[in-house]
C-alpha cells in the first residue's frame, strides 16, 4: 500500500497547475486542498483492479490520480458551513478557513472538471480513445445526481430525520441508500475502471464490481464508527460531528456494537469477492482488511 501510495504522491503535484499560474489564488487553493495528505484510496483501487485484471497500473496512473481529485473536490464542499460545517481535514484547516468560502467552493468546481479532464486525456494515444470515453462516462454516472451527488442531498435530508419516513418508510433502507451513494458509488467506479483500462469488457468485470460495493458500504460503515470512536488526531477531522449534527448513521440508528457487527460481516463478504478476483492473499484483500480496520 504505502507503494501504490507513492506511486500516486509522485503523479499528483504535476497534474495540477502551478501555484503561480493564473488564477494564482484558486490554483494555490486546489494544491491546497489535494496535496495535504489523504489516503489515496480510490487510485489505489484503480491501479490494484487493473493490475489484478492483467494490465500495467504504471499505465492508468494519471488517470487513477484524476478520481483523487474529483474526490477532493467532494471534501471541500462537503466541509462547507452550508454542508458539514468543519474546519479540519486531513489534518490541516479546510479550504473555506485557510481561504475562504467562495474560493472553496469554486476549488470544488475546478478539481472537478480537471479530474474529468484528467479522465479524458489519459491513458495518452489514440488507441486509447474508446477506453477513455468509457471512462469518463463511468465515472461521471458514479458522480452525479444518480450517483455520488444524489446521495448527498439525501444524506442532507435525512439529517436531524433519523426517525423520519425515508425512503419506503424505512430509515434503514434510507441509509443504505446514502452510503451506497455518498461514499460507495465513486469507490466501486474506482475499482471498475481499473479493470475497464485493462481491457475488460462488462460482463468481465462484475466481479470487480461487486467488489467495490461492499467496499464502498464498509468504508462508509467504518466512517461512522470511527466519527464515534476516534480522536481529533486520528481523523485528521473533528469526530463526533454525526451525533451532534443528528445524522442517518450506522451508529446512530443502529448502535454502536452493531456498526462494528456490520464491519465484520463486510469483511468476511469483501474477502471473499476478492479471492475470487486473485486469490485469498492479493493485493485487493489486504486493501478490504485495512478498511475495515483503519483508525482514521
Amino acid at each position: 500500500m504505502d507503494l501504490e501510495r507513492q506511486a500516486i504522491e509522485s503523479v499528483l503535484p504535476r497534474l495540477l497547475p502551478a501555484d503561480g499560474q493564473w488564477p494564482s489564488r484558486l490554483h494555490r487553493a486546489m494544491r491546497h486542498a489535494v496535496l495535504g495528505g489523504g489516503k489515496r484510496i480510490r487510485p489505489i483501487l484503480a491501479r490494484l483492479a487493473n493490475r489484478a485484471a492483467g494490465g500495467d497500473p504504471e499505465s492508468i496512473t494519471e488517470a487513477a490520480c484524476g478520481l483523487e481529485l474529483i474526490h477532493t473536490y467532494s471534501l471541500v464542499h462537503d466541509d462547507l458551513p452550508a454542508l458539514d460545517d468543519d474546519v479540519l481535514r486531513r489534518g490541516r484547516p479546510t479550504v473555506h478557513v485557510a481561504f475562504d468560502e467562495p474560493t472553496a467552493i469554486l476549488v470544488g468546481d475546478a478539481l472537478l472538471t480537471e479530474g474529468l479532464l484528467i479522465l479524458a486525456r489519459y491513458p495518452a494515444g489514440s488507441e486509447w480513445g474508446p477506453a477513455r470515453a468509457e471512462a469518463v462516462a463511468l465515472v461521471a454516472e458514479a458522480i452525479g445526481s444518480r450517483g455520488m451527488v444524489g446521495g448527498q442531498m439525501e444524506d442532507l435530508e435525512a439529517t436531524g430525520q433519523v426517525a423520519g419516513d425515508g425512503v419506503s418508510g424505512d430509515p434503514g433502507v434510507r441509509l443504505d441508500l446514502i452510503h451506497r451513494h455518498k461514499t460507495g458509488c465513486l469507490l466501486r467506479a474506482s475499482v471498475e475502471l481499473g479493470a475497464l483500462l485493462a481491457g475488460l469488457g462488462v460482463e468481465e468485470r462484475g466481479r470487480f464490481v461487486g467488489f467495490g460495493q461492499s467496499l464502498g458500504l464498509a468504508f462508509q460503515v467504518a466512517d461512522d464508527v470511527l466519527d464515534a470512536t476516534a480522536t481529533t488526531a486520528e481523523l485528521g477531522k473533528s469526530p463526533g460531528k454525526d451525533a451532534e449534527a443528528d445524522k442517518l448513521t450506522w451508529v446512530t440508528l443502529y448502535g454502536l456494537e452493531a456498526a462494528r457487527r456490520k464491519l465484520h460481516e463486510l469483511e468476511t463478504e469483501m474477502i471473499e469477492l476478492a479471492t475470487d478476483i486473485e486469490g485469498p492473499d492479493g493485493a485487493l484483500a489486504a486493501v478490504a482488511r485495512k478498511v475495515v480496520r483503519r483508525r482514521g
